[in-house]
């Protein structure tokens, strides 16, 4: 299974969007998969349903910080080179989507939605995008990860 089929299916099983990324790049990292869900569970429906960055988005930004970041209260080029690669990330996401903004994609004019999520039935799937968002999202970041390999 594709990092973006595993992210999809993450998605389909309930988990949100942020989660749907991190779980499907766990592997890859040192960190304990509950701690690494509990970290993502803020992040879904643009930011704990405020419909700000989408959650797959932040998720990528998340797995690239465990993997790229740094750690001590750095200023120059460390956090520099870093932020270039978030850059990057973000502007290979607004290639493919036009935005990075969770409303934006789904054609949303509300910004603090309802915290209470909709429930995930076919319905649900058919009118929401977000599957696909997610897999593109995986996608990118498995892309980004193969041309800068860990050191």
């Amino acid at each position: 299974m594709t990092r973006r089929e595993e992210a999809m299916e993450n998605f389909k099983k309930g988990y949100n969007c942020s989660q749907a990324i991190v779980l499907a790049f766990a592997d890859m990292l040192p960190v304990d998969r509950t701690l690494l869900l509990r970290l993502a569970s803020s992040f879904g429906g643009g930011m704990g349903r405020l419909r700000e960055v989408c959650g797959s988005v932040s998720g990528m930004f998340m797995i690239a910080g465990l993997l790229y970041g740094y750690d001590g209260p750095e200023t120059g080029q460390i956090k520099a080179e870093h932020y270039a690669g978030i850059q990057e990330l973000a502007k290979r996401f607004e290639e493919k989507h036009g935005t990075i903004i969770c409303r934006e994609m789904l054609g949303l004019s509300v910004r603090h939605d309802v915290p209470t999520p909709e429930a995930r039935t076919a319905e649900y799937y058919k009118k929401r995008p977000c599957a696909e968002i997610i897999g593109d999202a995986a996608e990118i970041l498995d892309q980004y990860i193969r041309e800068h390999p860990v050191g």
